[in-house]
């Protein structure tokens, strides 16, 4: 049952990802990968949710399986982050780089304390 969890998060989180991603970058006509960046911060923000909503006792041990493993493991992209910042270095637009790599990791953390925080409050 806890591998069915996770495949139905991940066949959410994968086209979640996709048209996220999509629809943010065709808003902004910059070479910043703002897709890839949104669907980080947010599977950030989600995942601390629900992992602070399971340590509060709020959820249970599937929804983590459901929303933190398999929706955000699919929403969110290590990967994708790895290759376009590289491609922006590669392309000349190194400060573009740094900033996806020093903005990614502190609005990825700051998400996801965030989202542990608001748990904690909603459920303790």
């Amino acid at each position: 049952m806890n591998w069915l969890l996770v495949i139905v998060g991940a066949m959410v989180g994968a086209p979640l990802r996709y048209l996220t991603d999509r629809t943010v970058q065709s808003r902004y006509d910059t070479v910043f990968p703002w897709g890839t960046f949104a669907v980080n911060v947010a599977g950030s923000l989600i995942l601390g949710l629900v992992t602070g909503a399971v340590a509060a006792g709020g959820a249970s041990s599937q929804v983590q399986l459901l929303l933190g493993t398999g929706l955000c493991g699919a929403l969110t992209t290590y990967s994708t982050f790895s290759y376009e910042t590289l491609r922006l270095a590669e392309n000349g637009a190194r400060r573009y780089a740094a900033v996806n790599v020093v903005g990614s990791v502190v609005a990825g953390l700051g998400a996801a304390f965030a989202g542990a925080a608001l748990a904690a409050a909603v459920w303790a």
